[in-house]
């Protein structure tokens, strides 16, 4: 066991250090940028620029239409007939988890090995066309992520823009307390303990100390299925939650929650948490408190469909949830409740999750509802409101292009052929170096 693991971690070393040189040749560009391509997508108002142009220099835009000037020594990126898109975001990640047995992860790998596992896969999150994420915990790994974070911003790994929280925080014997094991073993919770809402306090203070952008509370679980209905215990009180929420906010940030269901999700809305992530059942109540408040909702179906056709006993409870899911997204999208768009990945692979586009397109969305989620609300979401998300002067040049346009066929965004993050080229179009 010990030579496997140490094969393991040199195997993963070996593929950093292998990536690590072409990464750290994409260097800030010493010169202006113009990105051409066919079409280009307006966001905001789903309008079709034809043909596309965006200029850049330094890290931000300075010029978007269908012709922009091109100043003295300009560099021009032909993208041939793709469309130009902003960056996507992913609201809903774990940069610590990968594909096999979870719980097991948690255990059998030390939190170094799991840190460059994070860092392979925010570069694949990267090259998929991921420029900016939420990692919504370690999964055991403590304050790991602060590390990944502050390595990309520095530029010594790819990686998109990241917002991080450490551990999630859960009660005692609660959604991650790794519950399936003997309890004389005394094995760690893959989360932060606080049972009260001082303990929140002292837990939500002491992450912040460590470098967290945001906290993430599991506020449901376990969750199951009787009589075609979801049940989830709530774990904090709408009281408790308040608390957590007044102290994220006197600390500058916000709370998010893992919220599968009622009561809790309700008393997620009533403590004005940031977003309820899963949202799988909510109340006519909830619906009305999320709209009022303008709470997104962030469904995470990819990750419900991946466990729903695996092959093992717990499947047919997974495609239950997933049939209860679709249901119940359908009755949010007509109560006009807000999304941000978030796929959990993680337990499946990395770079795999544009998917989640062309689920809630088919679960009831339109195409450019669900790019307005992720790319409008999801930069709100992530704090970074009127700096990515949209293709306009003064934003971040975090710039995709796709084959198509997403509006016609929304699978397109599975499939982006060109990456650029804050004016730099971070996966060149095929047939450039």
């Amino acid at each position: 066991m010990v030579k496997a693991h140490y094969a393991g971690s040199c195997a993963l070393l070996l593929t950093v250090a292998a990536y690590w040189p072409a990464a750290m040749a994409q260097s800030t560009a010493g010169h202006p940028i113009v990105l051409h391509a066919a079409h280009l997508l307006e966001v905001d108002s789903g309008r079709i620029v034809t043909p596309g142009e965006i200029l850049v220099e330094g890290e931000r835009i300075t010029a978007v239409g269908s012709s922009v000037r091109r100043p003295a020594g300009a560099e021009v990126i032909d993208l041939g007939g793709a469309t130009l898109l902003p960056g996507l975001i992913d609201a809903h990640v774990h940069l610590f988890l990968h594909p096999g047995a979870e719980d097991l992860q948690t255990v059998e790998e030390s939190v170094p090995q799991r840190t460059i596992q994070a860092l392979l896969a925010a570069r694949d999150d990267l090259m998929a066309g991921f420029t900016a994420e939420r990692d919504m915990g370690t999964e055991g790994a403590g304050s790991a992520d602060t590390a990944v974070r502050d390595a990309i911003n520095r530029g010594l790994v790819p990686g998109p823009r990241l917002r991080i929280c450490g551990n999630a925080i859960d009660i005692l014997g609660g959604h991650e307390d790794a519950n399936g094991f003997n309890p004389a073993q005394h094995v760690l919770s893959n989360a932060t303990y606080a049972n009260s809402s001082d303990e929140l306090v002292a837990a939500i203070r002491r992450q912040h100390k460590q470098g967290s952008d945001f906290v993430k509370i599991y506020e449901t679980g376990p969750d199951k299925m009787s009589d075609g209905v979801l049940h989830t215990p709530y774990q904090f009180t709408a009281a408790q939650l308040s608390a957590a929420v007044e102290e994220a906010a006197r600390l500058g940030t916000v709370v998010a929650v893992h919220a599968m269901g009622e009561p809790g999700t309700l008393y997620a809305a009533q403590a004005g948490v940031a977003s309820i992530d899963h949202a799988t059942q909510l109340s006519e109540e909830t619906m009305r408190i999320m709209k009022d408040k303008r709470i997104p909702a962030v469904p995470t179906f990819t990750i419900f469909e991946y466990f729903a056709r695996q092959s093992t006993a717990a499947a047919e409870r997974e495609r239950a949830q997933l049939e209860y899911k679709i249901k119940e997204f359908k009755r949010q999208i007509a109560a006009g409740i807000p999304f941000a768009v978030g796929s959990d990945v993680g337990p499946f692979p990395h770079g795999t999750q544009a998917h989640e586009f062309e689920l809630m397109v088919k679960y009831g969305m339109k195409p450019l509802a669900v790019l307005q989620a992720d790319m409008i609300n999801g930069a709100k979401l992530l704090g970074w409101e009127g700096q990515i998300g949209e293709l306009k002067p003064g934003y971040f040049a975090d710039i995709v292009a796709v084959p198509g346009s997403p509006l016609d066929d929304i699978t397109v965004v599975e499939r982006v052929s060109f990456v650029m993050k804050g004016g730099i080229v971070e996966k060149p179009p095929s047939g450039t170096r």
